[in-house]
């Protein structure tokens, strides 16, 4: 991660920080706790309204978007957002593998089964019971998804092939302090990309719904370095209140190599601090001490999505 994004990225952790003194509590995806730092509503997440955006507690029942779900069979209005952000940016196919962050209590994962059909697999992970849905091709599973338990029963369901698309539509709830609000809900959206970073396969497709603020460049530059570009889309459904963006990640990369690997490879030219460059199917490689037209066999020492770094064992 460039030194930048670093320096930006404890600032905004610092910021959440400060708020455990205030609020005590302790973050668990998809239900709020009292103990948690970052309580998630995930109904008011998922059907699109935060605590500024109710009335006396309830949902506006003149809202398009909720009339429509309730009509049409969605268990949240936030159904329509999914909808949306697919045909804005071409997110589920048929027969793709999905995973839903903070699924509780089912909208999104009710669309993303229609999309993928009888073929696909959509799993859905929240702390919250996820009430049972039609659909066959739906998987749910309970627990909170920073825990290794529960990531390892989600690696164990999708399979080695992983996932296609994980999607989250996570909010943390609302202290009415609207800088404290985007640092949480920053720190949500990069703890989805941290668990999308675990599952999700080549090529793949990342989603997250994150609140516009000062930090926001720097988490869409944390996922712009794992994928080949970065959307950021305000879905139609959204209320005209809400500060919320969605940040979309297309095409994962993944690099050919592994840290340890041992490789031999020639140098195809030279980067501008000196080093040799290799080239291992379109992936750049740095090697120290080595020029254009060596061969030479080296040892992986470090991997990026785009490049990496290795230090030279012998000269062939």
């Amino acid at each position: 991660m460039p030194a930048t994004s670093r320096v930006q990225q404890s600032i905004a952790t610092s910021r959440v920080q400060q708020s455990i003194a205030t609020s005590r509590v302790r973050h668990v995806f998809g239900r709020a706790h009292h103990d948690s730092a970052y309580a998630i509503s995930s109904e008011a997440s998922h059907s699109g309204v935060c605590h500024a955006e109710r009335r006396g507690g309830l949902v506006s029942r003149k809202d398009e978007y909720y009339n429509r779900a309730k009509q049409e069979g969605y268990r949240t209005r936030a159904a329509y957002k999914l909808k949306q952000l697919d045909r804005e940016t071409d997110l589920l196919s048929h027969g793709d593998r999905v995973v839903d962050l903070g699924a509780a209590p089912g909208g999104w994962l009710q669309v993303a089964a229609e999309e993928v059909g009888e073929t696909g697999t959509v799993v859905g992970v929240d702390f919250q019971r996820v009430r049972e849905l039609e659909h066959d091709n739906i998987e749910t599973i309970k627990g909170d998804m920073t825990e290794e338990r529960t990531q390892g029963r989600l690696s164990e369901t999708l399979g080695e092939a992983g996932a296609d698309l994980v999607i989250s539509d996570m909010a943390p709830n609302m202290t009415g302090e609207y800088d404290l609000d985007h640092a949480r809900s920053v720190h949500l959206a990069r703890q989805a990309f941290t668990v999308a970073g675990e599952v999700l396969a080549t090529d793949g497709d990342f989603v997250a719904k994150v609140f516009q603020g000062q930090d926001l460049d720097a988490l869409r530059e944390e996922i712009e370095e794992e994928f080949q570009y970065v959307q950021t889309v305000n879905p139609e459904a959204s209320r005209d209140s809400s500060s919320e963006v969605y940040l979309v990640g297309k095409h994962r990369l993944t690099a050919p190599v592994s840290v340890g690997d041992t490789r031999e490879v020639e140098i195809v030219d030279v980067g501008e601090e000196g080093d040799g460059v290799a080239e291992i199917d379109g992936f750049r490689l740095f090697v120290p001490e080595t020029t254009t037209g060596d061969v030479v066999e080296v040892e992986i020492t470090d991997v990026k999505p785009r490049f990496g770094f290795a230090e030279l064992i012998e000269m062939s």
